[in-house]
């Protein structure tokens, strides 16, 4: 969608939203590669989550250094950790969200970076430094962050209802769509939404508490039009879903696509959800690793950071880009970002947010969980 149409949706998506809401590497190379400012050394092979970059921003890029590009994409962190880890992906840059950052670090999957070339992680704004995972980014720079929560339909379910994951796990709430439901394909998203309905967190270690998540799952899983990340947005607009679980950008996006947007509504339940960071890495055995150098410096700088919220509207760490976007006198990123921003979107307050964290040799639960979840 052109930048003026949504310019022009975004304040009526706005005031209808709030309508609605009342109701480790190797020691030897810790300096990263040996790379020039600005060098590549071949073409760009990333691997991401889907519809998270414009194709055309990446060409951009290729064209500006001579280069090809390729993109494939992945559902989550759990598909991506298993390719990338076994060596020969021929993958370059990856974009792994916090908690796995940690996992990729752990297992010598994702190679240090040499930060001097990349003078624009100066541009990351000071609240994104000492993360957990990366304590001293020496791995990682952030990408992108937002938050996982439930998509509506409200000229199907109508506006009259609990902001609670309720909506999804609770029959006597929502039992007259079943079949009409999707969750997202992700284990740690999907179980950690099912532990923040019964109360837990969504980083518990457990078994207890996740035996009873894979529970009410497994219950659950009867009435879901569909496990699905990738199309979630897609689905609940183009009608085969009335409620779904999903991305705050992939849904404000796809919403905004509409002719009927006001229909549509996202949020955060009342009972907490994911706040997340993703962030950029390289391969440990990536082919290019200059070329993925110079691509982060690239994408870091404040125009492109400015593009790419533009584009996937999440939120970006990229304290250039937002000094950037605040230089628009037609004020569309000021509506932009007080709309991802909305403090209204999270049912249970800024609080009830939580991030997924490394639960160390517990994370194969969680996987086991789901799969015998979905039966």
């Amino acid at each position: 969608m052109k930048k003026s149409k949504r310019f022009r949706l975004l304040a009526a998506l706005l005031a209808t939203f709030l309508i609605l809401s009342a109701c480790g590497g190797d020691d030897d190379d810790a300096a990263g590669a040996d790379c020039e400012l600005g060098q590549v050394d071949g073409d760009l092979a990333m691997y991401n989550w889907a519809e998270y970059i414009d194709e055309e921003q990446l060409a951009e890029f290729a064209d500006e250094y001579g280069i090809g590009f390729t993109l494939d994409t992945y559902d989550s962190n759990e598909a991506m950790q298993p390719i990338v880890s076994a060596g020969g992906s021929g993958y370059d840059v990856i974009v792994p969200s916090d908690y796995m950052v940690s996992i990729l670090i752990a297992a010598g999957s994702i190679q240090p970076l040499n930060f001097d070339a990349i003078p624009n992680a100066a541009n990351i704004s000071a609240d994104f430094s000492g993360l957990y995972y990366d304590p001293d980014g020496a791995y990682s720079v952030p990408y992108q962050w937002g938050t996982t929560g439930i998509g509506v339909n409200t000229a199907v379910v109508g506006t009259d209802f609990p902001r609670s994951w309720g909506l999804i796990f609770d029959p006597e709430i929502s039992g007259a769509f079943d079949g009409q439901i999707q969750l997202l394909n992700d284990p740690r998203e999907t179980v950690g939404a099912a532990l923040k309905y019964l109360g837990y967190s969504l980083n518990s270690t457990s078994e207890e508490e996740l035996a009873e998540a894979e529970a009410l799952l497994s219950a659950t899983a009867g009435r879901l039009a569909a496990f699905n990340t990738d199309s979630a947005d897609e689905f609940l607009t183009s009608g085969e879903t009335v409620i779904g679980h999903g991305y705050s950008g992939d849904m404000f996006v796809q919403f905004l696509d509409q002719d009927n947007y006001e229909d549509y509504v996202y949020f955060v339940p009342e009972e907490g959800g994911t706040k997340w960071i993703d962030n950029m890495a390289i391969v440990h055995d990536a082919p290019h690793p200059c070329t993925a150098h110079t691509f982060i410096n690239w994408l870091l700088s404040a125009e492109q950071g400015a593009a790419l919220t533009d584009w996937n509207y999440y939120d970006t760490p990229n304290q250039a880009a937002l000094d950037l976007m605040a230089l628009d006198e037609e004020g569309y990123y000021d509506d932009l970002l007080d709309f991802v921003r909305n403090p209204e979107l999270f049912a249970g307050g800024v609080e009830s947010l939580e991030s997924i964290e490394d639960t160390g040799d517990f994370e194969t639960n969680y996987s086991d969980a789901f799969v015998n979840a979905k039966g």
